[in-house]
């Protein structure tokens, strides 16, 4: 499977406060906000670059993650996020090697199923340790998002 590191998410609880204070200690360049709602999910995003290094502050307001963010609080990361170049592939080692892809709320996910609210096709791995969760993206779509989230 061929994998590439992309991003962490960070829960926060107030979006404004979290970019602001990103751009004002590190100079992070912050993207529009963006939001996430989809079968009960329902988040507020934006990315945050440090040089070509970024990481995604997110603030919940529906759905696993608000339940997330209400019991541990905000600054967890909860999520790695990985790049593919082609994403049917990785699907299909994955079900070979008996993992169950899954969409944002753990359910089941369907090859035919990858595409999310943004356009990208991305799926998520079985939560194994904890809270923690892993993301796959498309790195070719990831890439026009992000540059798309800076216009």
């Amino acid at each position: 499977m061929e994998l590439k590191f992309s991003h962490v998410d960070v829960l926060v609880k107030n979006l404004e406060e979290a970019c602001a204070y990103y751009a004002q200690i590190l100079q992070a360049r912050i993207s529009k906000t963006l939001i996430w709602e989809r079968g009960g999910l329902h988040v507020r995003y934006a990315i945050a670059m440090i040089g070509q290094e970024r990481f995604m502050l997110v603030q919940p307001l529906a759905g696993n993650l608000k339940e997330l963010l209400d019991t541990v609080g905000e600054g967890m990361i909860y999520r790695h996020c990985y790049t593919t170049p082609d994403i049917e592939k990785t699907y299909d080692e994955l079900i070979l090697a008996g993992v169950q892809p899954e969409d944002e709320n753990g359910k089941p996910l369907a090859l035919e199923n990858l595409q999310s609210p943004s356009g990208k096709r991305i799926i998520w791995l079985p939560k194994r340790f904890g809270h923690f969760s892993i993301e796959i993206l498309e790195d070719k779509a990831l890439e026009a998002f992000v540059e798309e989230a800076f216009a």
